[in-house]
C-alpha cells in the first residue's frame, strides 16, 4: 500500500498548522498526503488560506474548506500526492479510522494561553489515547522556519539545518518502534539525535552514590542505542541521563528541537485508554510538535 500521512483538520487556525507540517512531512516521506475532515456537525470558521469566500451560518462549509486548503498545499507543495475526503461518525472515532492504514496521523492542537505549550481538546486527547498509529501534534501558528537552525544574524529560514530530534526514551521499556521512529525522523531531516533519560535517583543518595548512578544509567543508555547508531550511521546521537521528573526535561529541551519523539503503551481495553505521566507532560507543556508512538 502507498505511503501516506493523514491529516485532520476542520477549519481551525491549529488544524491548518497541522495541515502544513503534514504536507511537509509527507514530502520527507515521499508519502501521499490524505486531509480529512471528520465528524457530523459544520467545520471551524476558518479564515481560508487563500481568501476564498466562506459558506453562510448553516451551510456546508467542509467541502469548500477541503478544496481550499487542497488548493493552497498544492501550490506550496507541486509534486505532493494530495486527496481529500469527509469520514462521517464521532470525530475521534473517524480520525483513528482513517488513519489506519497510515504512516501517521496529524492534529492540531491549541497554544496554552501565554504559556509555550500545547492544549489538548478532547477529540485530540481521545486520538492520542487510542490510536494504534502514531500521532503527531502541532500547534497553532507553527510555522517551517521553526525547525530550522536560526541563521547568522539570528534570524529564521529554512536554508539552514534542521534543528534536533529530541526522544524521550524509557530505559526500563526501550521499545523498538519508539526508538526507531525517532531516528527514523532524524534521519530523514540530517538532522542530529537527542536522546534524553530521566532518572528516578534516591533523595538520600549521596554525591558519589548519584555519580556512580549516573555512570551505570550512561552504559545502560549507550547499550541500548548502540544497535541503532550501527542501523543509522549518518545520525549523529547524542544520550543524556538526567535527574529528576523526564516530562520537564523534555519540555524545557523541546525548546531547541524540532520534533519530540515520547512512547505511549498501549493498554487493554478493560485498563481503558491512557498517555501516561511523561507523555501527558510533554504534550501540555512542548514547545516543538510532538509525535506519540504506541507500542505493545
Amino acid at each position: 500500500m502507498p505511503r501516506t500521512v493523514v491529516v485532520g483538520v476542520d477549519g481551525s487556525p491549529e488544524s491548518l498548522s497541522a495541515a502544513n507540517w503534514a504536507a511537509r512531512e509527507a514530502d520527507l516521506r515521499a508519502a501521499a498526503l490524505h486531509v480529512v475532515y471528520a465528524g457530523d456537525q459544520p467545520p471551524y470558521a476558518y479564515v481560508p488560506f487563500a481568501g476564498e469566500s466562506v459558506p453562510p451560518p448553516g451551510a456546508d462549509r467542509s467541502a469548500p474548506m477541503l478544496r481550499e486548503v487542497e488548493a493552497t498545499l498544492t501550490h506550496r507543495h507541486p509534486g505532493l500526492r494530495i486527496t481529500t475526503g469527509r469520514v462521517e461518525g464521532q470525530p475521534a472515532t473517524a480520525l483513528q479510522a482513517a488513519a489506519e492504514e497510515a504512516d501517521l496521523l496529524v492534529l492540531g492542537s491549541r497554544r496554552l494561553g501565554g504559556v509555550t505549550g500545547l492544549l489538548l481538546g478532547s477529540v485530540a486527547l481521545a486520538v492520542v489515547a487510542r490510536s494504534r498509529r502514531p500521532v503527531v501534534l502541532v500547534r497553532a501558528g507553527e510555522h517551517a522556519e521553526d525547525e530550522h537552525l536560526p541563521d547568522a544574524f539570528g534570524g529564521t529560514t529554512m536554508a539552514t539545518p534542521f534543528r534536533n530530534v529530541l526522544l524521550g526514551l524509557d530505559l526500563r521499556d526501550p521499545h523498538d518502534a519508539v526508538i526507531e521512529f525517532a531516528f527514523e525522523a532524524a534521519h530523514r531531516r540530517a538532522a542530529p539525535l537527542r536522546v534524553v533519560y530521566g532518572w528516578g535517583a534516591s533523595g538520600s543518595d549521596d554525591g558519589d552514590t548519584l555519580d556512580a548512578g549516573l555512570r551505570g544509567e550512561s552504559a545502560g543508555l549507550a547499550e541500548v542505542l548502540t544497535p541503532w547508531r550501527d542501523k543509522f550511521p549518518d545520525v549523529e546521537v547524542t544520550g543524556q541521563v538526567v535527574v529528576g521528573a523526564p516530562g520537564s526535561h523534555l519540555a524545557d529541551a523541546s525548546r531547541d528541537a524540532a520534533l519530540v519523539v515520547v512512547g505511549r503503551r498501549s493498554r487493554p481495553a478493560s485498563v481503558g485508554p491512557r498517555i501516561g505521566p511523561v507523555t501527558h507532560a510533554v504534550l501540555q507543556h512542548a514547545a516543538a510538535p510532538v509525535a506519540v508512538v504506541p507500542h505493545g
